[in-house]
């Protein structure tokens, strides 16, 4: 069974820094993308960032030039370091992965259970 688990989500002040982190664990194969949603309060789950195996990265048109996304394949763990945060980032932040659980089988995709990144203004 795999899991992702979030952790580094609180409360800042307009304009502080964040870094949230997703560990996958279980037995698999390898993880393919990794990546950030997040979920306001009465709106629809969007993308945040992406990274692919090699490092690719993908940003929404919001979060450009502000957050970061890494990962660490030795770890199995993807990282999101959101700079310059504004009250409308706020929202529950949910990792996603691609994973290959055996050689040759498709990719599953998993979801962390969310963890809530409040920015005060």
């Amino acid at each position: 069974q795999v899991q992702l688990v979030e952790s580094g989500g609180g409360l800042v002040q307009a304009g502080g820094s964040l870094r949230v982190s997703c560990a996958a664990s279980g037995s698999f194969f390898s993880i393919n993308t990794m990546g950030w949603f997040r979920q306001a309060p009465g709106k629809q789950r969007e993308l945040v960032a992406t990274i692919s195996s090699g490092g690719t990265t993908n940003f929404a048109d919001s979060v450009k030039g502000r957050f970061s996304i890494s990962r660490d394949n030795a770890k199995n763990t993807v990282y999101l370091q959101m700079n310059s945060l504004k009250p409308e980032d706020t929202g529950v932040y949910y990792c996603n992965a691609d994973i290959q659980m055996r050689i040759r089988w498709p990719t599953s995709n998993y979801w962390g259970q969310g963890t809530q990144v409040t920015v005060s203004s």
